[in-house]
């Protein structure tokens, strides 16, 4: 699957790897701020086509949509997870939850990816999940526990070195003895206030009371905003057990955000959710409420929070909602339009699996919510096994979507014609 530029000696590679300390790459993070060569000249290429790219395309047979839906292989990339598409429609870029963020690029766009490479190798990344543009073509990635800033990252990304600056500096992003190997998947947003959004996973299935002040204080189980250069930050919402998906209604401005809910308290309760915020500072529930309206055994000895939000959509239990993405493009059929697609990635302790499909959640015009269903499903087969986990829902310029997997690697295209 993956092919070296120029070509390295094995040893070589691996002393390379092993060199790879912390302190190296903030000497190459500083270099890069500087606009200096850190003297990285390899990338990682990821192959497209042979058998892996046929199998995929195989599985994507089985895959049922509405009358006029197609869906394609848009690319490989392995560990697939949130996306980016560039303001200029020149490159995507995808997270991991290892420490790779991909750019995927369909030069001669025919609508099918032609390269995809790794994006600035001279820096270490933990968990860069979270990708995220602002329109005047800053990328920013959120990590475990930093924010990078990649300006013209869809003009840069074509070297090894790209200019790159702390946003939030390793280890200022969340308290370091609060770094957890659960729910460390940050996604990010550019608000309408032209504000950057995060979302903090707290790292429990339900935290300690005495966690409580910490959290709220630093915006762990909850999101955060602050200025695009760091300063100013405040924590925005509250009551949040682990947000992988968050995106603002571009009709009247307002943040809705998908929420992953407690495990352990049976196949079908608590539900998932999909939350619409109206003002800065609500609640919405967590931990005196696992899921929805269902309290939790840990506080249920508890009061909770007055005034308290709960979810605009109560999504079916343990499918783990993940990304989201309000449809603004013209391709799809009118009811599309302004809606929500979203990504469940299926569940991992469901007796029976549930799951790992494309929701679609129309929005009315007051910004409340409408009927929500599914849009594209299929990759549970009738094994009850796996063969795709949708993770994440973009849409490219032409008004399709990407939606991409981490099971398989890949991105997805979906497309719509009348004909």
């Amino acid at each position: 699957m993956f092919r070296a530029m120029p070509a390295k000696s094995l040893a070589l590679s691996v002393a390379a790897t092993l060199v790879a300390l912390p302190a190296f790459a903030q000497s190459n993070l500083e270099k890069l701020s500087g606009f200096k060569q850190t003297g990285v000249t390899e990338f990682t290429f990821v192959e497209q086509g042979g058998d892996n790219a046929a199998a995929i395309r195989e599985t994507l047979k089985r895959i049922k949509m509405p009358p006029g839906f197609k869906i394609d292989l848009y690319a490989v990339v392995p560990d697939a997870r949130h996306m980016a598409v560039g303001p200029q429609g020149i490159v995507t870029f995808v997270g991991t939850r290892k420490t790779d963020v991909w750019s995927v690029t369909d030069r001669n766009k025919d609508r099918v990816a032609d390269e995809v490479k790794r994006f600035a190798p001279s820096i270490d990344l933990a968990i860069p999940n979270g990708p995220c543009f602002s329109k005047d073509g800053f990328l920013y990635i959120a990590e475990q526990n930093r924010v990078l800033v990649y300006p013209a990252a869809e003009f840069f990304y074509e070297s090894p070195d790209v200019a790159a600056f702390n946003v939030v500096a390793k280890g200022d992003l969340i308290p370091v003895e609060e770094e957890s190997y659960n729910h460390t998947a940050r996604v990010c947003v550019i608000g309408p206030d032209d504000k950057l959004y995060i979302t903090l996973g707290q790292p429990f299935n339900v935290f300690a009371p005495e966690k409580m002040d910490l959290y709220n204080q630093t915006g762990i189980g909850g999101i955060i905003r602050m200025n695009r250069d760091g300063t100013d930050r405040e924590v925005y919402t509250y009551g949040v057990r682990n947000s992988v998906g968050l995106d603002f209604n571009p009709a009247n401005g307002e943040l809705w955000f998908t929420d992953n809910q407690v495990d352990g308290m049976g196949d079908d309760i608590p539900p998932g959710e999909l939350n619409r915020q109206t003002a800065k500072g609500q609640h919405f529930g967590f931990p005196w409420y696992g899921g929805g309206d269902t309290r939790t055994n840990e506080y249920l000895g508890s009061e909770p929070p007055a005034d308290l939000v709960f979810p605009a959509v109560d999504m079916i239990a343990h499918a783990a909602d993940l990304g989201m993405h309000f449809y603004t493009g013209r391709m799809f059929p009118a009811q599309y339009r302004g809606g929500i697609f979203s990504a469940q990635h299926g569940s991992w302790n469901r007796t029976t699996p549930v799951g790992a499909r494309v929701m679609f959640t129309a929005v009315n015009a007051d910004g409340s919510v409408g009927e929500s269903m599914p849009f594209a499903e299929g990759w549970i087969d009738e094994n009850g096994e796996y063969l795709g986990r949708p993770v994440d829902v973009k849409q490219l310029r032409d008004g399709s979507l990407l939606v991409s997997d981490d099971l398989v690697g890949a991105l997805y295209r979906i497309s719509y014609s009348s004909e």
